[in-house]
């Protein structure tokens, strides 16, 4: 019972919070400079017909509230409207450009884990040594890199220098996709896994201090499953808030690095997008960052009430 409590009050919460960011989205069209026709008209040439035609399709006699019913509305649908630039359905763009962006940021996101959660772990236990240190200084370096930076250098080095990956493009197939995408998920997951680290570092050396690591070991029990099963599950919580802001930016944040890798993903959709004033496909990358953020904290929610019993047993599970 109290599970379905507590999933029912995160998901009022978060549709509450992705009604308010749709009517903050919505208004991007009304703060936009110059009037809603010329913004929605984009670079065709106007004519009496095509913006009577646009005013109708979007409601523009009506007053504000009514106008973003509609297009809320519309949204729920899955209708986000049609671009400016190519008079295409919003919704097919995105859909177009989607499947990039997962990839590349769920192939970051699972180097992360490979790398962070063990570094971090094993420097944590060694404290003050000299795989601490190195753990420490590396995060600290990573997380100061800009992604766009690394980005050009490990092309420069693995893609034009050495050959060993493509320089541009997302590939087709598991394989090749895999092969295009390791550059950019790597400079995408370099500051992530400096992150998640030193999270991990920190939440270790706070749980090896306690009684219950000590009595562990007195215990006679083996260092595998002291670090395992104590030691590990009960550092879980902090770094799986890192690794949850991690997973967001990594869905959410690859603008740079999709553009210095010419990948056709969302964050290059964006780009273009603004440049060119397309506000109905700026609107719905916008809705759709702010849905998958809602998401990734929705579903880091869930790993709290199945990894902590304390949260179960608060609510009498």
């Amino acid at each position: 019972m109290f599970v379905l409590a507590f999933l029912g009050k995160r998901v009022v919460a978060a549709a509450g919070t992705l009604l308010v960011t749709s009517f903050l989205v919505f208004s991007l069209l009304a703060a936009s400079p110059g009037s809603p026709e010329q913004t929605l008209l984009g670079t065709r040439q106007p004519t009496p017909e095509l913006i009577a035609a646009i005013r109708a399709r979007h409601h523009l006699d009506e007053p504000f509230l009514s106008r973003y019913w509609h297009w809320l509305s519309g949204v729920l649908e899955l209708d986000f409207g049609r671009s400016v630039r190519s008079g295409r359905a919003v919704g097919d763009l995105l859909a177009e450009r989607l499947d990039v962006t997962i990839w590349l940021g769920l192939y970051a996101f699972v180097l992360v884990l490979l790398v962070a959660v063990p570094a971090g772990l094993f420097a944590g236990i060694r404290r003050d040594t000299a795989w601490d240190r190195g753990v420490t200084v590396t995060a600290l370096l990573g997380v100061s890199a800009p992604p766009f930076a690394v980005g050009l250098m490990l092309l420069s080095v693995f893609g034009v220098g050495l050959g060993w990956f493509p320089v541009f493009g997302a590939g087709s197939g598991f394989a090749d996709r895999i092969s295009h995408l390791t550059l950019p998920a790597v400079a995408l997951a370099i500051a992530g896994v400096a992150i998640v680290a030193r999270q991990t570092r920190a939440a270790t050396l706070d749980v090896t201090a306690q009684d219950f690591i000590t009595f562990a070991e007195a215990r006679g029990l083996p260092r595998p499953v002291v670090l395992g099963r104590y030691a590990l599950r009960n550092s879980a919580l902090p770094v799986i808030t890192s690794a949850g802001l991690v997973l967001a930016y990594s869905l959410t944040g690859a603008v740079l690095v999709e553009a210095t890798f010419a990948l056709p993903g969302v964050g290059s959709l964006l780009v273009e997008s603004v440049s060119t004033k397309d506000i109905p496909v700026v609107q719905g990358l916008a809705l759709l960052t702010a849905a998958l953020v809602i998401g990734v904290n929705l579903l880091v929610d869930l790993c709290y009430l199945g990894l902590d019993p304390r949260v179960r047993h608060a609510g009498g599970v």
